[in-house]
């Protein structure tokens, strides 16, 4: 509630939440790696402002800079860094009209790999 009051737009835990109920009850987003109880006041802290931020990653090395443009849904949250940002938009487009074809055949009885095979050249 204090970040949602002091002007934050949404969250983003590289840990466990909980009370997800109330965080929609104030329509704030938040997300995280994990749902369940999390650590004590002691160590739960909020990042810096503006500053590189180093995720809690195993086996990759996983930054977010200033200016990054962050997505999350339900599914999970993704990181486009800005200079990636223009290039993103371009092919977009490309990936969206390839889902609905994927789709589409999908719908008409064809398996997973035929679709795959012929709209994403996969398989």
């Amino acid at each position: 509630m204090r970040a949602q009051l002091l002007g934050a737009k949404g969250t983003i835990v590289d840990g466990r939440v909980r009370d997800l109920q109330e965080h929609r009850d104030l329509d704030y987003p938040v997300f995280a790696r994990g749902i369940g109880t999390n650590a004590a006041a002691e160590v739960c802290f909020p990042s810096q402002i503006n500053v590189p931020v180093r995720l809690n990653s195993t086996g990759q090395e996983a930054w977010i800079r200033p200016a990054d443009i962050l997505i999350g849904d339900l599914n999970g949250v993704v990181c486009i860094p800005k200079e990636a940002l223009k290039s993103c938009l371009e092919i977009l487009p490309d990936i969206v009209n390839a889902d609905t074809k994927c789709a589409e055949d999908i719908l008409k009885g064809q398996s997973f790999a035929e679709v795959l095979r012929k709209h994403k050249g996969k398989l």
